[in-house]
């Protein structure tokens, strides 16, 4: 048993060694960048979203706006006619 072919091996597993480790680093390299991409899309995935915030504060006031007319029809078609301009009894206990 010579020390040739240890030598052979040892480099055979260092030249592997090496070309795993380089294909490891261009594979990080590449997640790096994807993930520096999706984070760049969901940056502008909320800007957007974060744009229409005003138009949504509007429609929600419309929406409370007419929730609040539709109960005070609801009440005011309750009542009679008369009922409408009598005035509440007075409490004269007090």
């Amino acid at each position: 048993m010579s020390s040739k072919p240890k030598n052979q091996s040892s480099s055979y597993f260092e030249k592997q060694r090496d070309a795993l480790v380089a294909e490891i680093s261009v594979s990080m390299d590449t997640l790096l960048n994807n993930v520096n991409t999706l984070n760049r899309s969901l940056e502008g995935s909320i800007a957007v979203g974060k744009e229409f915030d005003n138009v949504a504060a509007i429609w929600n006031n419309f929406y409370d706006g007419m929730d609040q007319t539709d109960r005070l029809f609801q009440k005011n078609s309750r009542l009679s006619p008369e009922e409408d301009f009598e005035t509440p009894p007075v409490d004269s206990s007090r």
